[in-house]
């Protein structure tokens, strides 16, 4: 039986601090792969500490990543919106966060990590800050993003890229704009990345979000996210363990 544990990990970025979390199993003194884990636009939050502590379960290391700094805890979409948009306009800022997490998580000592072994994952924004993260050239082994938006503006950066990537998407998500899935498509295969597009009919965005409730735009679909959490759950074992 696990023991996940969840600890605060705090580093600073340009003078300022971040508190992401870490999750793991104590019982496990062995070296295991580390998951840099992006959060949707609510940011370090309890359902996300769930999430990360539900993946750690399977043998990992994860760090919740904080992206907005410290102080910053949306608590309503207003609060999310104004703490997303510069990272949204900003993707070197974006990877700079996301960077200073994976540095935070191979850096930390409560939990062995395998450097060899790494990935992320992101839900909504966090997966587009996942797949940033993956164009600036981080050595990771898999990037997986579920219901995330697709864009990025140096499409030629995906060259960077050094492991598989997977995007999980809610075919009949409103704010995932059809054009980028085509663009994004062209932009992995023209940098001959090794890249999986899955795209779940009737789902919308945040199919993995258990209290989303807003029929046709967010929804939980118990069944596309067990299918989502699978899919992941296989690319990591094949890069990981193949």
């Amino acid at each position: 039986m696990s023991n996940v544990t969840v600890r605060s990990v705090v580093y600073q970025i340009d003078g300022q601090s971040y508190e992401s979390r870490l999750a793991f199993d104590s019982s496990d003194a062995s070296s295991r792969p580390g998951l840099v884990m992006a959060p949707n636009w609510m940011g370090i939050s309890e359902d996300a500490e769930k999430i990360a502590q539900s993946v750690a379960e399977q043998g990992y290391v994860v760090i919740l990543a904080d992206l907005f700094g410290q102080a910053v805890r949306p608590q309503n979409a207003d609060e999310a919106a104004a703490a997303m948009m510069p990272l949204k306009n900003d993707r070197g800022l974006t990877r700079k966060r996301m960077q200073a997490a994976l540095d935070a998580l191979k850096s930390q000592t409560d939990a062995p990590v395998d450097t060899r072994k790494l990935a992320t994952f992101g839900f909504c924004f966090g997966g587009c800050c996942s797949l940033e993260l993956a164009r600036s050239g981080a050595d990771l082994k898999a990037t997986v993003s579920f219901h995330g938006s697709l864009d990025t503006p140096n499409p030629a950066d995906a060259k960077n890229i050094k492991g598989s990537v997977l995007v999980l998407h809610g075919a009949a998500d409103p704010f995932v704009p059809k054009e980028q899935l085509p663009a994004f498509e062209d932009e992995m295969n023209a940098a001959g990345v090794d890249w999986q597009l899955l795209s779940y009919g009737g789902a919308v965005h945040s199919f993995t979000d258990i209290h989303a409730n807003n029929p046709g735009k967010q929804m939980y679909d118990a069944k596309t996210s067990k299918r989502a959490f699978a899919s992941m759950h296989n690319l990591l074992d094949e890069v990981f363990k193949g």
